[in-house]
């Protein structure tokens, strides 16, 4: 925690006025002192005709370490015994497109020591190894779908299930899986929208170049979100699942969302912009929602690229997109993960009473 705190600090003294960062070094303290338990690790697999591979974060009071899985450095518990207090509710995560359901482990880990169950979805058909299911015909439908099955499976669940508190469940998405937990909330996609989008405009070359699918496969993930506007869902696509009370979205794929439709989500959104996105431009996806839905708690992150709400990986990781584990100038990630995990936490702890 210590460390945690001087990092957070340090961002504070660069980018948030006075006030404000004492306001958050209180704040983290007072979550450190309450927070005992630690962050264990299983995996899960949602059965059907496209299984769904998930990693589960969940309290537990044995002491977690640093583990080596890939590019992922998790600190965590591996097997590790459930905790025996309540838990806090669940929380489901989904990755952007070509990623895995490790690449937001520094928030998963997070909340399971606050005391929340996380399934981190790796989404089938648009993963690090596998991105068929872009030009599909039903990304925009089938990619909430695929977590609002995870849900069904863990309420179902004879271990987890009698464990969730009712009307405690969030989710949290990261550019194509901030897309994925908007639609959960009740945001309509009209895929159309980003075939129209990106004849009329030149500036956002990142979300338009991946839009005609992926290219050979890549060694690691691309967290951008492509349209898959060669064989669309449909006119309209509408996926809530009204299980879900509040909403993460970070750095979100918006440009295909109507603007009616995000007027009408009244589930509480907590939503963070990358200033300097080179993926989705700001104003064309994070901007959307902002512009649009009113009550969304938003900001934008100084010197932040799109890959900035990722975990830090160990190495460079090459994609379509850029190299996840880059940052831009003057920029530190780590230092700003221990802000966004505090603000993370605030929000379901206020939303998920």
């Amino acid at each position: 925690m210590t460390i945690l705190l001087l990092l957070a600090l340090r961002f504070a003294a660069r980018h948030i006025r006075p006030f404000m960062a004492a306001a958050f070094v209180a704040l983290t303290m007072l979550s450190g002192a309450a927070s005992a338990q630690h962050a264990g690790l299983r995996t899960l697999v949602v059965p059907g005709d496209e299984p769904v591979n998930v990693a589960l974060f969940y309290p537990t009071v044995r002491s977690a370490g640093v583990v080596q899985l890939g590019p992922w450095r998790p600190v965590v518990g591996l097997g590790a015994p459930v905790s025996a207090e309540p838990l806090k509710g669940l929380i489901l995560v989904s990755h952007g497109t070509g990623g895995n359901e490790l690449a937001h482990h520094n928030l998963a880990t997070r909340l399971a020591a606050e005391g929340y169950l996380v399934a981190a979805v790796r989404h089938p058909g648009d993963n690090w190894q596998d991105r068929s299911m872009i030009t599909s015909g039903r990304y925009f439908g089938e990619r909430p779908r695929q977590v609002s099955r995870v849900l069904d499976a863990l309420l179902a669940s004879p271990e987890w299930g009698p464990r969730i508190p009712a009307g405690r469940i969030g989710a949290l998405g990261h550019s194509a899986g901030g897309y994925t937990v908007l639609a959960l909330a009740g945001a309509q996609a009209e895929p159309a929208r980003a075939a129209r989008h990106c004849r009329s405009v030149l500036d956002d070359p990142g979300f338009c170049g991946l839009a005609q699918g992926p290219k050979a496969p890549q060694p690691a993930a691309a967290n951008a979100a492509t349209p898959a506007n060669l064989v669309p869902d449909g006119a309209q696509v509408s996926v809530p699942d009204p299980r879900i009370r509040a909403v993460v979205a970070l750095a979100p794929m918006a440009v295909v969302f109507t603007p009616e439709s995000l007027k009408a989500v009244t589930v509480p959104v907590l939503l963070r912009v990358a200033e300097q996105d080179a993926v989705l431009t700001g104003k064309y996806h994070g901007g959307l929602v902002a512009a649009n839905l009113a009550t969304a708690q938003a900001d934008t992150v100084p010197g932040a690229g799109h890959f900035a709400f990722m975990a830090q990986p160990s190495q460079s990781l090459p994609s379509d997109a850029g190299d996840a584990a880059a940052n831009p100038a003057g920029f530190d990630r780590v230092a700003y993960h221990a802000v966004l995990e505090a603000q993370v936490v605030e929000f379901f702890a206020q939303q998920l009473k």
